[in-house]
């Protein structure tokens, strides 16, 4: 395996933060993982595991050693008239690994397009967006533990899903490397989640009383890019915060002062908009310097060419401070701040 010495981080993040890493090594197998962690044993040398690098905000040069999960293939290990099961490596792109199902008919992801990331970082988070989350479709994934050096296969109830949350961000957070996930997709019984009133008008805008996966997928990347910025021409994480969730009560109180906050109805009670709530207090289109909110989803924070992680993470503790002062609600980062 090579390890690299100070290797620029700028192409390996979506923010474009200029930051070096001390040693970093790319994988392509179990085995390369295997031969990194034994010529780099986590208690000598801090270690940083990095997918697409669309969740992540650095915010200074990382001392130890970042590995590059770049594990490639997607293969199909059962399959019936009406559903498939998929797996894929960490290292594929999701939205080509969506585009991949899509094509071939396999529905249940379609509404999870053009979220970037890799395949990998997925369960992690539990990616979801327009009604869908990763788990509706999720089976198992295989994980590389890194203190047994063992292959180990997670259920879904042994990942403890929750909204943007599982094991692998609480007790288990860092102690493994996300090998494969394997998806169960529906077929010609696949029933689509149209839940969303923007998906309905965009359907009714194109006329399409009986849309398909494809249909779907297509009005999805649509809707994302006319409302999220490319972070090939600007950089960004996609949303900075989760959706906070409330109790009913706190929410009656909410909506008796701001009659037209959006929320929705969650297991722990309801599920507020943080972008909502961030452009009711005024950042909406906020600059300062090249760290900014953009102008068209106040939930992406943005770098608009040469700002630093710090300049970034205090504006989002600026945006924080804000809003728990007008509305008395917490927001939490949806993105890892390094």
């Amino acid at each position: 395996m090579m390890i690299k010495e100070n290797q620029s981080l700028l192409t390996f993040n979506t923010f474009g933060i200029d930051v070096n890493a001390r040693h970093f090594s790319e994988v392509f197998s179990p085995g390369d993982l295997k031969e990194v962690f034994e010529s780099h044993p986590s208690a000598s040398h801090p270690h940083l595991v990095l997918g697409g690098g669309s969740n992540i905000l650095f915010t200074s040069d990382f001392p130890g050693l970042v590995i590059k999960v770049s594990l490639k293939g997607i293969e199909v290990v059962e399959e019936n008239e009406r559903e498939v099961l998929v797996k894929a490596a960490a290292g594929e792109d999701w939205d080509q690994f969506v585009s991949y199902c899509v094509l071939h008919g396999w529905g249940g992801l379609e509404n999870l397009s053009q979220i970037p990331g890799q395949v990998g970082s997925s369960p992690i988070q539990n990616i979801g967006a327009y009604g869908a989350e990763l788990k509706d479709c999720f089976e198992s994934l295989e994980a590389w533990g890194k203190s047994s050096g063992q292959i180990r296969q997670f259920s879904a109830e042994a990942c403890r899903f929750g909204y943007r949350d599982s094991i692998f961000k609480r007790e288990a957070r860092g102690k493994y490397v996300i090998l494969s996930v394997s998806f169960r997709l529906g077929k010609k019984s696949h029933k689509l989640k149209l839940g969303y009133g923007a998906i309905q008008a965009e359907f009714q805008n194109r006329g399409i009383s009986q849309p398909t996966i494809a249909d779907v997928r297509e009005v999805i990347c649509s809707l994302r890019r006319s409302k999220l910025p490319d972070p090939h021409v600007t950089g960004n994480a996609g949303s900075f915060f989760k959706n906070p969730v409330v109790e009913q009560s706190v929410f009656e109180l909410l909506k008796a002062e701001y009659p037209g906050l959006v929320a929705f109805p969650d297991k722990g009670g309801m599920k507020l908009a943080a972008g909502w709530l961030i452009e009711k207090a005024g950042w909406k289109g906020f600059r300062e310097g090249d760290a900014g909110v953009h102008p068209r989803q106040a939930l992406v924070l943005v770098n608009y060419g040469n700002a630093n992680g710090l300049e970034i993470a205090a504006l989002s503790e600026k945006i924080k401070d804000s809003v728990r002062k007008m509305f008395g609600v917490e927001l939490e980062t949806e993105v890892n701040i390094i």
